[in-house]
């Protein structure tokens, strides 16, 4: 077996290597600190010689989310990155190919909100990914990576779990993860699919009128309500094949302990830390992190937590997906939050700090 190659850079560049490698036919963004090395990455390395992939700079996020939703609606694999007031901007847009069912992978890494706010780490996206901040009942798929190798790895599952559901799929990424630098494992180069791979698979794209058939209409506007009922039904019916097959997490030190952390993305990193520090002061601690964000790991949050004595969820916001883990322990065991906000990035003794004083006291 052919030895696999090692490769320092950021989580942005990553995700720029990963999106040639996995087949992309496009790319479609605005640049905006701190994920602009992305769009800067796919311009050194000029993939349109090398594998077709176009990569343009669009005059605007609404711009640059409505050439996503074009080249998605004819069945291409396309992506856009931004970070959060940007991602904001491609709200209305999102909401479209979501009522569309048209596939598409946004990169979200985020900043300190809210309004144009700060250009450091944050993570008070987690309502605006995870509650869909477009207008309507919709979900988008969203991962949440904790390192350089997932950014890497998330591309391709993004586009995988897209095209699979016909649904959007976000990776909730922060400034910590998109300019961190660590050693990653880039994936095997994929051929980008063929005119007649993705008619063949994509019977729903159109494919403007040919000589044997009319185009499919790509829409999501309906005017009966009736219709816009079952459209809306049909929807729900996915959402829930999605969170009965989609739920990605992981634990650590969980069996033994007393006490759970629970954080995603570069808060789940400083989580362990706290946890090793927890640990090393004689205090059982696990660490639950979601993977996905939505569909979130209800379900196994909620075994996993039986016989515990509580939750500290850690986050870099006010308290978001707080929300959600209160919902899944349903007030079976304390749940309390720590969190820091307008940039700042927690250390791990603030954590223990807080575990010690909220949940232990």
């Amino acid at each position: 077996m052919a030895e696999q190659e090692v490769t320092l850079m950021k989580g942005n560049e990553a995700i720029a290597h990963a999106a040639i490698r996995c087949g992309a036919d496009g790319f479609f963004g605005y640049p905006i600190t701190p994920q602009s090395e992305i769009i800067e990455t796919l311009a050194a390395l000029k993939p349109w010689e090398t594998t077709g992939m176009v990569v343009l700079q669009a005059e605007s996020e609404v711009a640059s989310i409505n050439m996503v939703y074009g080249g998605a609606g004819a069945g291409k694999r396309v992506l856009t990155t931004s970070s959060s007031p940007g991602i904001a901007l491609m709200q209305e847009g999102i909401s479209y190919m979501a009522g569309a069912e048209i596939p598409g992978v946004f990169v979200n890494v985020m900043r300190g909100g809210p309004g144009l706010g700060t250009i450091q780490p944050s993570q008070s996206d987690y309502f605006q990914a995870t509650r869909g901040g477009g207008n309507g009942d919709y979900n988008v798929i969203v991962l949440a990576p904790n390192s350089v190798q997932e950014m890497a790895d998330f591309v391709d599952l993004a586009f995988e779990l897209a095209f699979r559901y016909r649904n959007p799929a976000m990776i909730l990424a922060d400034g910590v993860i998109g300019q961190m630098m660590e050693k990653v494992v880039l994936p095997p180069m994929k051929p980008r699919r063929t005119e007649e791979e993705i008619k063949k698979e994509c019977p729903w794209a159109s494919f403007g009128k040919t000589a044997d058939r009319q185009p499919n209409v790509i829409t999501s506007l309906e005017l009966k309500p009736e219709v816009m009922e079952v459209r809306n039904l049909q929807l729900q019916e996915k959402y829930r094949q999605i969170k009965d097959n989609e739920v990605r997490f992981e634990t650590q030190q969980c069996e033994d302990a007393d006490y759970l952390i629970v954080s995603f993305g570069s808060a789940a990193r400083i989580g362990e830390k706290a946890l090793e520090q927890a640990r090393a002061e004689g205090i059982k601690v696990g660490l639950f992190r979601p993977i996905t964000l939505w569909p979130f790991p209800s379900r196994q949050l909620a075994q996993l937590a039986r016989g515990k004595k509580g939750i500290l969820v850690s986050e870099i916001n006010a308290g978001q997906m707080v929300q959600d883990v209160r919902l899944a322990i349903n007030g079976a065991i304390p749940v309390e939050h720590f969190g820091r906000l307008g940039g700042i990035v927690p250390d791990p003794d603030e954590i223990v700090k807080s575990l010690k004083e909220k949940v232990i006291g």
